[in-house]
């Protein structure tokens, strides 16, 4: 068993146990008016009984449930019994080429899998809402769905196109002007394609436009405006041949190739047509904040770094280790891509913040708020949530000792006020002060999670 030398390596160990609870215990007083759940996911079991993880990003998944009614609290976590969970619960092993963690294989496999993408469906990215059905998905195809009252998982939802792709997001975007979800799908072959999709209602997927990917990147999220889809390639490029035939982890396929520099493709939302190909200096990111069209100019704002070392500081060697934490420092920058040329020009405006989130009907309009997640030194992991004004770049900080926050997720019960959650406990801040209301306290501890959605009963 490792031995803690520090609070941050908590959050990478295994929550074995699923519990349902009426009644958090909470310390301050929860508002009346909340009533919905804030459902977190994220991964939670890193160990197995024969083989352990190697990455963050390759933990079973796990959803957690707050739930909130008339001032009270109750709280669910699950496991998502994905086809990857069971054979794992079966084995002691992975079965799938996961992010960053092969499988044990004896020869024979391994010679068999250099025939095949075997696909992990281990789900521990994200929700969403697909055809009214509550889904987990990962960067692979494959959503599971689940029952957002009882978590139980039901099983993959199928959709009901014959769309080719190997690698997705798990930020698709949602415009509530025309009720359409987008995102894409990178198909990897010979000729490997970014398939870029609009889903309106059911199940089927409308291909919008394929875009030649030579050597695909790698591309965690993208951008959204009102008349624009915007793919960011950056430099960590794979050759799709050596992915589908080395056997190796995911991850490990890509190559950084900072002589090839970032690309912005802009991709009509109506037509499909390619509308505008930028070229700027190598940079690699996760997250897109928001992106929208002012003054005949693309503005997209996005969480930076310099390379794409943040992938490897956050392997659990690494995450665990009792030397201090390395991680790369992030930049949130400010694009603008002008239309009626081809310059892109960005300003930082602000560093350290990782895990952004907005009110999220003000996506692919101009903003005011940004939350976020951030971190004091490269030494730590996160021990504090930012407030940025971005009209103004006034920040607010919300840290406590020994506190390290998750992702913050906006409530929109009611517009002034806003609530995040931290592993151990929830924690509920009014988004205009930043103070604390409220923090309702879990059993057991949560191991560091990736996204999450808050859904109101009304």
């Amino acid at each position: 068993m490792t031995t803690l030398k520090n609070i941050s390596q908590l959050g990478f160990t295994n929550l074995e146990e699923e519990v349902m609870l009426d009644d958090l215990h909470v310390q301050g007083k929860i508002p009346e008016w909340l009533s919905g759940s804030l459902i977190r996911n994220g991964p939670a079991k890193f160990d197995l009984d024969k083989q352990s993880l190697k990455h963050w990003f390759d933990g079973l998944a796990m959803l957690h449930k707050f739930s909130f009614n008339t001032g009270k609290v109750s709280y669910t976590n699950k496991f998502i019994k994905s086809n990857a969970f069971i054979k794992t619960k079966e084995k002691g092993k992975i079965s799938f080429r996961e992010f960053a963690t092969d499988p044990c294989r004896s020869i024979f496999n391994k010679v068999s899998s250099m025939f095949s993408f075997d696909t992990t469906d281990n789900t521990n990215v994200n929700i969403t809402k697909i055809d009214s059905k509550s889904i987990a998905m990962t960067e692979t195809p494959i959503p599971i769905e689940y029952d957002p009252e009882t978590l139980d998982t039901i099983g993959v939802l199928r959709y009901d196109d014959k769309l080719l792709g190997n690698l997705t997001t798990a930020h698709p975007h949602y415009d509530q002007n025309t009720n359409e979800s987008f995102n894409y799908l990178t198909h990897f072959s010979r000729n490997s394609k970014y398939n870029v999709y609009s889903i309106s209602a059911g199940k089927t997927r409308n291909l919008i436009a394929s875009i030649e990917a030579k050597t695909p990147s790698y591309m965690h999220s993208f951008g959204l405006t009102e008349h624009y889809i915007i793919l960011v390639e950056f430099p960590l490029v794979v050759n799709s041949l050596d992915l589908l035939l080395s056997g190796r982890p995911f991850i490990e396929n890509f190559k950084w190739r900072p002589e090839q520099g970032t690309k912005f493709t802009l991709i009509n939302r109506l037509d499909g047509k390619v509308v505008r190909i930028y070229s700027c200096e190598p940079f690699f990111a996760f997250h897109h904040i928001n992106a929208f069209e002012v003054d005949n100019k693309v503005v997209i704002d996005m969480i930076t770094y310099k390379d794409n070392n943040i992938i490897n500081s956050l392997y659990l060697d690494a995450l665990r280790g009792n030397d201090p934490m390395d991680i790369s420092v992030s930049q949130y920058r400010r694009f603008t891509n002008a239309l009626d040329n081809r310059s892109v020009e960005y300003k930082i405006m602000h560093e350290g913040l990782e895990l952004p989130r907005i009110n999220y009907p003000l996506n692919t309009r101009n903003y005011n708020f940004l939350y976020a997640i951030g971190m004091s030194s490269v030494t730590s992991f996160t021990d504090r949530l930012i407030e940025i004004d971005v009209q103004t770049g006034n920040s607010v900080i919300w840290t406590e000792q020994n506190c390290q926050p998750g992702e913050p997720v906006f409530s929109l019960d009611m517009v002034p006020k806003g609530k995040m959650m931290v592993w151990y406990y929830l924690l509920i801040l009014d988004s205009k002060s930043f103070k604390e209301i409220a923090r309702a306290s879990v059993p057991h501890h949560i191991p560091f999670g990736i996204h999450g959605q808050y859904y109101g009963d009304t």
